[in-house]
């Protein structure tokens, strides 16, 4: 696979929804959709709504994809489930059928997070070809495209021209002048979003598409839903353990989310799960004697990292590309970095050639992390992260001085990036579209076991978020990896991995507070 390629997947599947000028985390839902404390719920297994009876039993015309061993459909759900009379949207849907040997379990829906990922490209490059033999052997691997998402009637609100103009302006505003410039960058992104893909924008919240998940669970002819969702994913598992608790079969749910939070303490926790990982980073880094930010502490390490933000805020410079490698484009390739350890090495080099005139590495590692093709155009990763988070919870601040007084706090969380993730949250302040949902824990009363997976030193969802999602879900099992990384599971530990297979062979959780490093 071009490795190019391989880091994109990676940072896309892994994202978590820090983009810079894009919104931090989102973990809300439409609210109205959720049964109220007291009412009945779908623990009983309530029949299908006559209204969506035709949806759940659609039947899917099964196509080859070009993509070996790949098939591919689309299925049809209603664009607003309160009216399902009122108009269809398609999504697509792909799968790989078991392999053998042994009987088969079931389908096993994946989806890499975001929100905006594309669970299709993610099943059909990675967890499709590269989860563990067994498990693919017993299960029919499938993904389906978020609504809004890739192939599932995207979302799209800039050219390519504008994106690169957006993603360049600068983040850590030092004037009034600034500030405006930013603000206005926000508000040109939403009413892009809102001209382009206005009719879709008020229906894609984590709700609606936990909705869909629950019509494919039933056109694969699976009575429970069998899921592994990292990152965003995981508040998508959530969701959908709250609404169908008795239709959760075996859920993994990696790298979590803590649904609890408001849209500032997500976006303030991130900010520090990103400086956890920038030390973690450092304290490698300045053991080798090329490390480009010095050999002395992770102090020093800081420093100079910030320095080089400043001297790019102050003078950009040459990428061997048009584009010059801004403070903000450079903070986003670091940050791009952060998402895995294997990515270090090349960090430390790109940083090197920044400091000394050449900002092409980390162009690149922010090109990856924005979906940014060669030719100049963008996959919509970034325009369906917007959309979602900014339907999920209000904005986390309403203003520019809402930002400016919750600088510090988010500045204490982390020296080097918080400034940045401080201006980041500001970006749904101008949604087009009311917010549907609002924080609240997360429950799910009568559900089957469900495995939480949490990453000590993971930057975009921190550790203790999932010790928090566990510790809600009335049969969460919050299972440990003491290391660095977003995400756990397929990334190298045995002792991760092993248990999470079998708990999707066996249908067996680990052991509670099982730790693995």
């Amino acid at each position: 696979m071009d490795p190019r390629r391989s880091f994109r997947i990676l940072a896309t599947a892994l994202l978590g929804t820090a983009g810079l000028l894009v919104s931090g985390c989102t973990d809300g839902g439409s609210a109205a959709s959720v049964p109220p404390p007291g009412a009945s719920s779908a623990a009983s297994a309530p029949a299908v709504p006559a209204a969506l009876a035709s949806y759940y039993g659609q039947r899917l015309k099964w196509r080859d994809c070009g993509v070996e061993g790949f098939q591919c459909a689309t299925m049809k759900a209603p664009l607003d489930y309160a009216k399902p009379d009122g108009g269809d949207i398609g999504l697509a849907v792909s799968r790989k059928a078991a392999t053998g040997p042994g009987e088969r379990i079931g389908s096993l829906l994946v989806n890499p997070g975001g929100p905006g990922g594309s669970a299709v490209e993610y099943l059909q490059s990675y967890a499709g070809i590269g989860y563990p033999e067994q498990v693919r052997a017993r299960y029919d691997m499938v993904a389906v495209d978020p609504r809004g998402v890739a192939r599932s009637e995207p979302v799209v609100c800039l050219t390519g021209a504008q994106m690169d103009r957006y993603t360049q302006v600068d983040q850590t505003p030092d004037d009034a002048a600034e500030v405006t410039a930013l603000n206005n960058a926000y508000q040109q992104f939403a009413q892009g979003c809102e001209k382009r893909s206005g009719e879709i924008l008020p229906h894609v919240s984590t709700v609606d598409t936990a909705r869909d998940m629950d019509i494919l669970r039933a056109v694969l002819g699976d009575e429970e839903l069998r899921y592994v969702g990292a990152s965003y994913g995981t508040f998508l598992g959530a969701t959908y353990a709250e609404l169908f608790p008795a239709r959760v079969g075996r859920l993994v749910l990696d790298g979590a989310m803590d649904p609890s939070l408001d849209a500032v303490e997500l976006n303030r926790d991130q900010t520090a799960g990103f400086e956890t990982a920038f030390q973690a980073f450092a304290a490698d880094c300045v053991k080798n004697a090329d490390c480009p930010l010095g050999t002395t502490s992770t102090a020093d390490a800081a420093t100079r990292m910030k320095r080089l933000f400043a001297d790019l805020d102050a003078r950009p410079v040459a990428t061997g590309d048009p584009r010059r490698l801004t403070e903000s484009l450079a903070t986003t390739g670091v940050i791009a970095a952060m998402y895995d350890e294997s990515a270090w090495p090349q960090l430390r080099e790109a940083v090197a050639a920044a400091q000394n005139g050449d900002g092409s590495g980390l162009l690149a590692l922010s090109d990856s992390y924005y979906e940014r093709e060669p030719n100049g155009s963008y996959a919509n990763l970034m325009f369906a992260n917007a959309a979602v988070n900014c339907l999920d919870q209000p904005p986390a601040f309403a203003d520019a001085k809402a930002a400016t007084r919750a600088a510090p706090n988010f500045e204490k969380a982390s020296p080097v990036f918080g400034e940045s993730f401080t201006w980041a949250a500001l970006n749904c302040a101008d949604w087009p579209v009311p917010a549907t949902g609002t924080p609240h824990r997360i429950k799910a009363e009568g559900a089957a076991p469900i495995v939480v997976v949490g990453t000590t030193r993971d930057p975009a969802t921190p550790y203790k978020w999932a010790r928090s999602l566990a510790g809600q879900l009335s049969s969460g099992t919050l299972l440990t990896y003491q290391g660095d990384g977003h995400t756990a599971y397929g990334r190298g530990s045995d002792c991760i991995d092993t248990a999470i297979n079998v708990y999707l062979l066996e249908g067996t959780p680990p052991a509670r507070d099982k730790k693995c490093s």
